[in-house]
């Protein structure tokens, strides 16, 4: 199956005689309404589309992947029934800034949550490196061997004390874009909320132990009781991130639905 790219020239459509849909020497492309989906959800994965962001109309597509506009408007129908892309008569449509797969659980940004309690937001980046994934990461998220990921360790304080430890995992087969970020002065957590939707999130909730190093980040006693979150989230069945975030004893979270 041939890789559709929205460069005319790049996929040799042509609009002479051979009619449209045909590569020069006359071999047709294969555009259905399939592909044209995938193609334009691999686009907004890699992030050529932001969410929010203004689509091109369905008669430039249809131009772009020489394919009937019926066909475009089937295969921008199913995105749009998916949750992905939002469409209005008038203004066009647009990747969703909150896709419908979201509706029963949202990534909540630790910035929020602490300016809500009225109180001062403060992020550190601790560290950060481009590594390949372990093996326990590669059996929890499914990763291939050798599979590259960008670790970041970072603390959320709020009026000055620390709120959450941050242990992200960040996979760069899906956000390649995430190798060269600079995440001292944006955290994952907003960051990976503006770049990808995701359609799967599974979370573990749990109780765990300060060691010595948690310790030190969280000001409190080594052998303290601690909130543990774990979450991994997927786009589409690949993996986007695993992050695992502790606070420290007493800390009370509110799910709504």
């Amino acid at each position: 199956m041939s890789c559709l790219l929205l460069n005319r020239a790049a996929t040799g459509v042509s609009t002479d005689a051979r009619g449209p849909g045909r590569a020069p020497g006359g071999q047709t492309l294969a555009t259905t309404y399939r592909e044209i989906k995938a193609d334009i959800l691999a686009r907004i994965t890699r992030g050529d589309w932001k969410p929010g962001s203004l689509l091109p109309g369905e008669i430039e597509l249809a131009e772009t992947y020489g394919a009937a506009r019926a066909t475009v408007n089937r295969a921008m129908r199913e995105l749009a029934e998916d949750g992905i892309i939002e469409r209005k008569r008038k203004s066009g449509s647009r990747v969703r800034l909150s896709p419908l797969r979201q509706a029963r659980f949202e990534i909540p940004l630790v910035r929020g949550e602490i300016e809500d309690r009225g109180a001062v937001y403060r992020y550190a980046l601790i560290e950060s490196e481009v590594m390949c994934a372990p093996a326990w990461l590669r059996a929890r998220l499914g990763l291939a061997p050798g599979a590259e990921v960008r670790h970041l360790v970072c603390l959320h304080f709020a009026d000055g004390g620390p709120y959450q430890h941050e242990d992200r995992w960040i996979s760069l087969a899906v956000l390649p874009q995430a190798r060269e970020t600079d995440f001292s002065a944006v955290s994952a957590n907003e960051w990976l909320v503006a770049q990808i939707p995701f359609s799967e999130v599974e979370i573990a909730i749990s109780a765990a132990t300060a060691d010595a190093g948690l310790a030190a980040h969280l000001a409190c006693m080594a052998g303290d009781p601690l909130l543990q979150i774990e979450r991994a989230t997927r786009w589409n069945g690949q993996a986007v991130t695993f992050v695992r975030l502790v606070h420290r004893h007493g800390h009370r979270m509110t799910a709504r639905y």
